[in-house]
């Protein structure tokens, strides 16, 4: 471990739209904020080749450009921008607590408030196939992408109610969705099952699995096999996209931080406060529900705000609300 210990007044783990978006808000208010970009700079919106419906682009832009461009935002009101990854926390259950941080099992920081921004990892099959073609067919967000398909054929895996949500709403832009699932039963609501079956350009294959993702450099078409009778058949898409869930990233915080039975963290109210003192939470490592670069860009301004807040009612000395 290093001899000295930095202190920090906000830390902001995460570097996605959340984080950068906390980054901004917290160094307009002088919180001198640093930024640990994790693993993966800029998060999910760096395997997105166009975003189109982020406010404020009318001609769209693709994703890395525009975390460079929030980056750079951030950086010009003075957040200090950290290649690092934190792996591990020590946080302290009292107000006005100083939290303490190990950033590349290395590193010891010293934070009075932290922002998490982690973000969520998108599941895939984890084919070859599949693997090469993200960004070029391959999608886990249909909300996102199922724009650039519109009028054109697509398939879709899942059997919860985010595929089924997904399925009716690319069926209502494209030509045909071709919904597979790997079992012989949808696990969506009834309600969710009905709408997919009584939507007609819609086709389910029960006990289908993708066998391989066709073409070279773009989707071409697919390869399913019937894991009951082992047949296969090829079918023409253009896209392909994969619902089948998000992993927070959260592990390193189980055990201090309240998360609910699938690891997001739970968040008090219409707040981004944890169960912490001075720990608040803010982007897709909270929110199962919505996962757009937008609101989690609009809870990365609750929390700078939330953690301005706390700290001006410890310096005067006001009670911490709830």
């Amino acid at each position: 471990m290093s001899d000295t210990i930095e202190r920090i007044k906000c830390l902001i783990i995460g570097s996605g739209p959340a984080g950068y978006t906390a980054a901004i808000y917290a160094s307009r208010a002088d919180m001198k904020p640093v930024v640990y970009t994790g693993l993966e700079p800029g998060g999910q919106l760096t395997t997105t080749t166009e975003v189109d419906n982020f406010p404020g682009y009318p001609e769209g832009v693709d994703g890395p450009t525009m975390m460079v461009q929030l980056q750079q935002q951030a950086e010009r009101f003075g957040t200090e921008v950290r290649i690092g990854m934190v792996t591990n926390v020590e946080f302290s259950k009292e107000v006005g607590g100083i939290h303490k941080v190990t950033v590349d099992n290395s590193k010891e920081i010293e934070a009075e408030t932290i922002i998490i921004s982690t973000g969520a990892t998108a599941k895939y099959l984890g084919l070859p196939s599949e693997q090469r073609l993200r960004g070029g067919g391959v999608s886990a967000c249909a909300v996102c992408d199922g724009f650039f398909y519109k009028g054109q054929d697509v398939a879709i895996v899942g059997a919860g109610d985010t595929a089924a949500e997904e399925a009716t709403y690319l069926a209502n832009i494209c030509n045909s969705v071709t919904m597979l699932i790997r079992k012989d039963y949808m696990r969506a609501s009834k309600a969710m099952q009905h709408r997919v079956t009584s939507t007609e350009n819609i086709k389910v294959l029960y006990n289908t699995e993708v066998d391989e993702v066709l073409g070279e450099q773009v989707v071409e078409g697919l390869r399913m096999v019937n894991n009951q009778t082992g047949k296969k058949e090829d079918i023409k898409i253009t896209g392909l996209f994969i619902a089948i869930g998000h992993k927070p990233n959260t592990d390193i915080f189980k055990g201090q931080v309240d998360m609910d039975d699938t690891g997001y963290i739970i968040t008090k109210g219409k707040s981004t406060k944890t169960n912490i003192p001075g720990v608040f939470a803010s982007g897709d490592v909270q929110d199962k529900e919505y996962r757009q670069a937008v609101t989690a860009a609009g809870t990365g301004c609750m929390a700078a705000l939330d953690a301005e807040r706390y700290l001006a009612s410890i310096e005067t000395g006001e009670k911490v609300s709830a």
